[in-house]
């Protein structure tokens, strides 16, 4: 039989020891995890790059998609216009009569620039609002009585963004229709009362 020889405690204590400072030092430090997942700067930039690629393309397909409704307005300005309107639905608005100083011409909202009607959104006074439906209806059937104009003025949009115009059809203007009619007053630049 063999004989099981021990190894000599002093040996083994000697080869367990080390020294502390020798192996700290060896040894890069145990950095954190959260410190290796950490989002790098390099990493923003890219991701604003990124989003930025994307955003511009939103941009140009968006810009196709408005290009493919029709002809700019400057476009539109110089040529004759025909096109059958209706009343504006409370949804979308293309080709359509809001009141009897405003319209759709597919996406452009236009305010005619010689008139003023009455109000319909709200009307002050039920006399308003009578006279208001009666110009919005007339200016309707003016509108599809055939071909006409936009004619631009010195401004290009009023406040709320709507295209500027006087409507010509055959040299006259379809303001001066509605105001013949009693339907609308010249515009002087303020808004004068309907109401009695």
């Amino acid at each position: 039989m063999k004989k099981i020889v021990k190894l000599d405690d002093e040996r083994s204590k000697r080869t367990d020891k080390r020294k502390p400072a020798a192996t700290a030092e060896r040894r890069p430090p145990k950095r954190p995890r959260w410190k290796r997942s950490r989002i790098r700067p390099s990493s923003i930039v890219l991701a604003t790059i990124i989003a930025l690629v994307v955003f511009g393309g939103y941009l140009v397909a968006t810009q196709d998609i408005i290009v493919d409704l029709g002809p700019p307005m400057s476009a539109r300005a110089n040529a004759p216009v025909s096109v059958r309107f209706d009343i504006c639905p409370n949804g979308p608005h293309r080709d359509c009569v809001v009141d009897g100083d405003t319209f759709w011409l597919g996406d452009q909202k236009i305010r005619i620039a010689d008139i003023d009607t009455p109000e319909l959104s709200p009307p002050r006074c039920e006399a308003e609002r009578i006279k208001g439906e009666a110009a919005k209806t007339r200016l309707l059937d003016l509108l599809n009585d055939g071909a006409f104009s936009l004619v631009a003025g010195d401004r290009d949009e009023d406040r709320y963004g709507r295209k500027l115009r006087r409507v010509v059809r055959d040299g006259q203007s379809i303001g001066d229709i509605l105001v013949a009619e009693g339907l609308a007053r010249r515009w002087d630049g303020a808004r004068h009362p309907w109401c009695d």
